[in-house]
């Protein structure tokens, strides 16, 4: 009986250390972005290429969450602090599109067809991030998300080797929010350990080239 109470006791403590071990991760990756993260577009060091990364879609336009994100790369970019956009997303199906509502938007706000590059296969944040700098080649980059969000995506993107920064978009979270990035961060911080490369790469699509441009 006493080594059953033990082994219950045993097994509460390693659960327990996992459940904090795992709550850290999102505030440490917080804590130590801090200096690159800014609340006003007007602050954020001047970088090649202003991020968006996907969110849900609705009716075929992007959602508040998403077009918040656009909203502040349209700044960056008019401010001269970007001179591309670059839109990541999932497009794994025909009928789930989270980057050309966004290049519409874009257009429709002046941004300039050129200027704007797509990724298909930007699955989650990691692959987004990683394509970024593997297939569009940037240097540096600027992302645009919300705050429960931007931590984890500068993490990812400063340590797979992008000189980064994040701008804090409108929107987002809810407490929900931010108890989703619990699970996300542990798995970027497996992924970044595993240096995991992404199902889909493909060929190069530079950024100093044209958005416009066929992409073999």
């Amino acid at each position: 009986m006493m080594f059953i109470r033990r082994y219950a006791r045993f097994v509460i403590m390693v659960i327990l250390l996992i459940a904090v071990a795992a709550v850290s991760v999102p505030i440490i990756m917080r804590s130590a972005m801090q200096s690159f993260i800014f609340s006003v577009s007007t602050s954020v060091p001047t970088t090649e290429v202003a991020i968006i990364p996907g969110a849900s879609v609705l009716n075929g336009k992007p959602s508040p969450v998403l077009s918040a994100r656009a909203d502040m790369a349209i700044e960056l970019f008019e401010s001269g602090k970007v001179s591309k956009i670059l839109v990541t997303g999932d497009n794994g199906q025909l009928n789930h599109d989270e980057v050309t509502p966004v290049r519409r938007y874009l257009t429709a706000a002046g941004i300039p067809a050129e200027d704007i590059f797509l990724d298909h296969a930007g699955f989650d944040t990691y692959s987004s991030m990683y394509r970024a700098i593997r297939v569009f080649h940037a240097s540096s980059a600027t992302i645009v998300t919300q705050d429960f969000h931007i931590s984890r995506a500068v993490y990812i993107a400063r340590h797979l080797g992008m000189v980064t920064y994040g701008v804090v978009a409108a929107g987002g979270g809810s407490p929900l929010d931010y108890l989703r990035e619990i699970p996300a961060s542990d798995k970027a911080l497996w992924d970044l350990l595993a240096y995991r490369i992404p199902q889909f790469l493909g060929s190069p699509f530079p950024l100093t080239g044209s958005g416009t441009s066929t992409w073999y």
